[in-house]
């Protein structure tokens, strides 16, 4: 289950990752519980109730020191929960989640404002008990109060909250520190640890008045800066172009196994540019300290300036994050439109992208074509489906296309002229079987003389080295294919509100599928405007796949059901797969020290690296 954040958008998602499962015996009853002090879906706890601090990190490393970092886009606020406008990057130094997550370990959680989870056998409800010393900024306690008050705004002011806690039907106070969270269905063994991942607001704080006098008001908007119980605090803003965020001397969990060795620099600063290569230049001349390369021929080409050559930035390409991250990074029909709806329109559209060719002309050969939804994982089908994979296809035969039973999925194969030219002719005859045909040099649907022609939104002149040249061979069949980039909030509103023909999408995957699948591809979520499902997917098949996946009762069924549904997935042509890499690259200025080993599942950039320049304590 991926950790919960406003992702999305044509990146990576910041892979932001976490867990689903409490694998330690239950409790029968929240009053004589068993309480338990982390969670786990895939393997036992790795650390014991009283670890001093994770593995990966020095305990010894110093605090302070600046971090410039830089980002592509703007920001008009900074509250966390909102469906409006553009927040802010960074907000989550300022807010601390009832569970941490622990890097060398797949989905699990351990007690970060929480001492404490239990549950009933029957996982009809969930049971967390704060810590005591759990303190926001202005030094009063964060309360059950708070908690009820987090899951209630959240999930009242943002679809994807509201999807993703959907099963949540209620959090009330159940003692002193003690909060519960009731659930509409029962065995859902996730449930207990994404609600781990709720960002915890301070109740008191929101529905007190603003340094003007006046109510704030979380259904709003808002540049005051936001308090929290986090590490971190907003010192400086200039609305839109730059934010500075600093570590608190006071922070009440600074000494928590979970936080020692982390929250390193005295203080983290972002700013924002309206275009990559004006940032990449801003990296180039010392103005940022941090660069995630996801351009392939910069990576190849571009880095041969002299503080390269001397040594002053280091690069370097790590497989860390994307162990356990699944991918599927496509250009998506949104079909709630026509003539995206037609299957065979759709599949036509893949045809017509000569990946091939543009790996060699455009990435250096740099990449490899997606072909799963969880591209990268052992969650990604493959082949014919056997044994338990087809067993459970073989429950729901009557609601998914039948060739998932008789041919694996391909993404057509181009790189030559020959190849390119096939592909095109297969296209044009899946147009024409779906009512298209070609006049002249233009396609237009045969019954009204229309032309097939449509919008590909992006969000970044980058991703124009992709779409262009589609564009180009999509004309090449009388398709008359526009590219329009805009800005970053333009993006956002378009796409919450479902606003484009094409769009371009990354969903990140974790080896914890679960409840997230539903506003992926779910049928709810189809007509839920802010919800992930950007293709508009609502189909039956793909909606009981989903519950078998929810509803796994063991890893291995997880694991078939996964295929399964990924394989039903690509059945139906939804998107127009692109491509990733099984490493990131990343480059720095050398101002940085890190543990020798980093974590297995990530980076570690910036929470547990620290600066040069610190003070040893």
């Amino acid at each position: 289950m991926p950790h919960f954040c406003r992702i999305v958008k044509s990146g990576i998602a910041a892979p932001l990752l976490a867990a689903t499962l409490l694998l330690l015996p239950p409790a029968a009853q929240a009053d004589h519980a068993d309480w338990h002090h982390g969670l786990s879906l895939i393997d036992k706890l790795k650390y014991a109730p009283d670890f001093p601090h994770y593995d990966y990190v020095n305990p010894e490393a110093p605090k302070g020191g600046d971090v410039k970092l830089s980002t592509t886009g703007t920001f008009d606020t900074f509250n966390p929960v909102l469906d409006k406008g553009q927040p802010a990057v960074g907000l989550a130094l300022v807010f601390d989640t009832l569970l941490k997550s622990a890097d060398d370990e797949i989905s699990t959680g351990y007690g970060l404002l929480a001492e404490g989870v239990s549950y009933p056998a029957d996982i009809s409800s969930a049971t967390f008990r704060l810590r005591q010393e759990a303190k926001w900024a202005d030094g009063k306690p964060v309360t059950p109060e708070d908690v009820v008050f987090s899951l209630d705004r959240s999930k009242e002011l943002d679809p994807l909250y509201a999807n993703y806690y959907k099963h949540v039907t209620s959090a009330e106070k159940t003692g002193e520190r003690d909060v519960t969270f009731h659930f509409d269905q029962k065995n859902n063994r996730e449930l207990p640890n994404i609600l781990g991942q709720l960002q915890i607001l301070p109740k008191h704080w929101w529905e007190g008045q603003g340094p003007d006098g006046k109510p704030r008001d979380i259904t709003k908007t808002t540049l005051e800066p936001v308090m929290g119980s986090g590490p971190y605090k907003i010192a400086a803003f200039s609305a839109g172009a730059s934010v500075r965020y600093e570590l608190r001397d006071d922070y009440w969990g600074k000494s928590l196994n979970v936080n020692v060795g982390q929250n390193n620099f005295g203080s983290i600063s972002y700013t924002f540019f309206g275009d990559r290569d004006v940032e990449f230049e801003a990296f180039r001349s010392g103005n940022s300290d941090y660069w995630l390369e996801n351009i392939a021929a910069r990576w190849a080409t571009g880095y041969d300036f002299p503080a390269v050559k001397d040594g002053r930035v280091k690069r370097e390409s790590l497989p860390n994050p994307l162990r356990a991250t699944g991918v599927m990074q496509a250009l998506v029909p949104n079909m709630r439109r026509a003539p995206f709806n037609d299957e065979r329109v759709r599949q036509a559209l893949n045809f017509t992208l000569d990946f091939e060719e543009m790996n060699r002309t455009v990435f250096y050969n740099a990449y490899t074509r997606v072909d799963s939804y969880f591209w990268n994982t052992d969650l990604a089908s493959s082949g014919l489906p056997q044994d338990a994979e087809l067993a459970i296809l073989e429950e729901v035969k009557d609601k998914v296309p039948p060739e998932v039973f008789t041919a694996p999925y391909k993404n057509p194969v181009g790189g030559t002229p020959q190849a390119g030219r096939d592909n095109l002719r297969r296209a044009i005859a899946l147009l024409k079987e779906a009512g298209f045909e070609l006049k002249g040099n233009r396609m237009v649907e045969a019954k009204t003389g229309k032309p097939f022609s449509f919008e590909i939104l992006l969000s970044s002149d980058t991703l124009e080295r992709v779409a262009l040249p589609y564009a180009q061979n999509l004309k090449k069949i009388g398709i008359d294919a526009r590219v329009r980039t805009v800005d970053a909030s333009q993006y956002t509103n378009r796409t919450r509100a479902f606003d484009y023909d094409m769009t371009w999408i990354v969903w990140a995957q974790t080896l914890s599928p679960g409840n997230e699948q539903l506003d992926y591809w779910g049928s709810r979520s189809a007509t839920e405007q802010g919800s992930r499902n950007y293709a508009g997917i609502a189909d039956p098949g793909v909606d009981a796949l989903i519950n078998k996946v929810i509803f796994a009762k063991d890893r291995d069924t997880l694991v078939a059901a996964t295929k399964a549904l990924d394989r039903v997935l690509l059945a139906h042509n939804y998107v127009v797969p692109l491509y990733y890499k099984r490493d990131m690259n990343i480059a720095y200025w050398d101002k940085f020290s890190r543990p020798a080993e980093l974590p297995t599942y990530a980076i570690g950039f910036p929470t547990i690296w620290w600066s040069k320049n610190a003070s040893p304590k």
